[in-house]
């Protein structure tokens, strides 16, 4: 008989919009017992994800699995790079940007399925300042907005638009002098983003075109824009056409240096930090082994959207519905306080 393997499922109890109780019951019930010893252990503070995933590596756990959102994830897997150690994904947070871009479902039991099937592929991860991100990392609005999200007592998409809606249009960009391979260039910019992933979560593609596969990361510059601008920016966010956006400008890269007039945050998967002027981001090429979706390819020019959207409707179709569902309600709730704000400007 063959060997088992050694999993470790880490369990934030307080990530998402709903409890976890049942978490335990659903992975004794799902995970193929005959392919895995597993013990569950759940967080007590901040970081703690962090340790007990160093703590596997040491051990040789073969696999561990981030239960939570992405501040969980970014936890467990920036303790799993550059080892043997794989790691799976249970999304249960208000994001999720890394399972939607593999294309893990948003369902527990359907996720233990993947993680059933033992599919383990080799990406890229990215770092900012030293601190490691997987989906994606910024500066200027979106950063100040994961601040003010990161802050507020109520989580999820909602509470993201009403802070981007009370603090969108007041917002002042800021001038920015980027530096990579090619040379120096100064932008005005509304947000600099750096994604290794496509979204960053909820089904908000800020990089529509980006893979974890090819060495480079999507550095994404937005331009200042005004209420006119606003709703079609809403749009192509979550459209997935946010690179064909006249007020959007994009290259890829391997590294990139930043220099701003002022301190102030960054963020590395949502999670906010305050930094000072000098910003560089790099990508580490096949530095984190992951378990996918093995009905999903993801190529090195472009993650394959077809089978993505295939795979997420074998999996989960009603999960799919509804957030169908929900990005329309979301765009009109943007495009409405939009317009409403301007016509108040005009009177």
């Amino acid at each position: 008989m063959d060997a088992k393997n050694n999993i470790t499922f880490i369990l934030n109890p307080k990530s998402g919009n709903h409890g976890k109780n049942d978490i335990p019951d659903m992975i004794a019930e799902t995970l193929d017992k005959t392919k895995f010893e597993y013990q569950v252990k759940f967080t007590e503070y901040a970081g703690h994800a962090s340790e007990i995933a160093r703590q596997c590596v040491d051990e040789n756990i073969d696999v561990v699995v981030a239960v939570g959102g992405d501040g969980t994830v970014n936890e467990v897997a920036r303790s799993l790079v550059h080892s043997r150690t794989a790691l799976g994904i249970i999304p249960c947070g208000s994001g999720n940007g890394l399972a939607r871009h593999l294309s893990i479902p948003i369902d527990i039991k359907k996720s233990i399925d993947i993680i059933n099937r033992y599919n383990i592929e080799t990406f890229d991860y990215g770092v900012i300042n030293e601190l490691p991100f997987f989906c994606t990392c910024g500066m200027g609005f979106d950063a100040f907005i994961s601040q003010k999200f990161a802050s507020s007592k109520k989580r999820g998409p909602i509470t993201y638009i009403e802070n981007v809606l009370k603090e969108g249009l007041d917002y002042q960009p800021e001038t920015y002098e980027l530096e990579d391979e090619t040379g120096t260039k100064k932008h005005k910019a509304f947000l600099i983003a750096c994604a290794n992933a496509s979204q960053y979560g909820n089904n908000a593609y800020i990089a529509p075109k980006a893979t974890m596969t090819d060495g480079l990361m999507d550095v994404i510059i937005m331009e200042p824009f005004n209420a006119f601008d606003a709703p079609q920016i809403s749009i192509d966010i979550f459209s997935k056409t946010l690179d064909k956006n006249s007020k959007i400008k994009t290259f890829k890269a391997k590294r990139i240096h930043i220099h701003r007039n002022t301190p102030g945050p960054i963020h590395y998967d949502g999670e906010p930090i305050m930094t000072g002027t000098d910003i560089d981001v790099h990508i580490e090429e096949r530095g984190i082994r992951i378990i996918t979706n093995p009905e999903v390819i993801e190529t090195d020019s472009r993650p394959n959207f077809f089978l993505n959207a295939f795979a997420e409707l074998y999996y989960n179709i009603n999960n799919v519905r509804k957030d169908i569902e929900k990005q329309g309600r979301r765009i009109q709730t943007i495009n409405k306080a939009l317009l409403k704000k301007l016509k108040n400007n005009k009177t």
